[in-house]
C-alpha cells in the first residue's frame, strides 16, 4: 500500500476515484430502485429518466462505476504498464463524460448535479493520471524515447 500513496498524482488519482466510485454507487442504486435522486438543480430526474441513461439493459451509472472500479484496480498494478493503463482508462472515461455533458446540455436540456460532479471527477483523474504518464521515467530513470 506504500507504494500507492508515493507519489502525489497516485494519492489525488485514488482519492478521486474513490469519490467517483460513491458517486456511481450512489446512482446506480437510484436507478435500480427506482428513485428520484437527490437533486438542487431540478434535472437529475430528467436526464436519469432519459433514454440516454441507459446503454442496452445497462444504466449508464452502472457503467460508470465498473469504469471507477477498473481505474482503481490501475492505480495497483506496478509500474509503466499501470500508469499507461490507468491513463487509457481515464481518456476514455473523460471523452465519455464530454459525451455525456454535451448531450444534458444540448439535448435532454436539463442538468443532473450527480453527472456534473462525475464530470468533474473524472476530468481531474484524467489530469492527475496524465501526470502520473509524465512521470514514468521516474527519479534515476532516463526519460523514454
Amino acid at each position: 500500500m506504500s507504494r500507492l500513496w508515493a507519489d502525489r498524482p497516485t494519492m489525488i488519482a485514488t482519492v478521486l476515484t474513490l469519490a467517483g466510485i460513491a458517486i456511481a454507487t450512489y446512482l446506480t442504486v437510484v436507478h435500480y430502485e427506482g428513485l428520484n435522486p437527490v437533486c438542487t438543480t431540478g434535472g437529475c430526474e430528467k436526464v436519469q429518466a432519459s433514454s440516454y441513461s441507459e446503454i442496452g439493459p445497462m444504466p449508464v451509472a452502472l457503467l460508470g462505476l465498473i469504469g471507477y472500479a477498473l481505474i482503481l484496480i490501475s492505480l495497483f498494478v506496478p509500474g509503466d504498464i499501470g500508469r499507461a493503463i490507468t491513463f487509457m482508462l481515464t481518456l476514455i472515461g473523460f471523452a465519455f463524460s464530454v459525451y455525456l455533458t454535451y448531450l444534458e446540455l444540448h439535448v435532454i436540456d436539463a442538468i443532473c448535479q450527480w453527472c456534473v460532479g462525475s464530470a468533474v471527477v473524472m476530468t481531474l483523474l484524467f489530469i492527475a493520471s496524465l501526470f502520473r504518464l509524465l512521470r514514468l521515467a521516474g527519479p534515476g530513470r532516463p526519460a523514454p524515447g
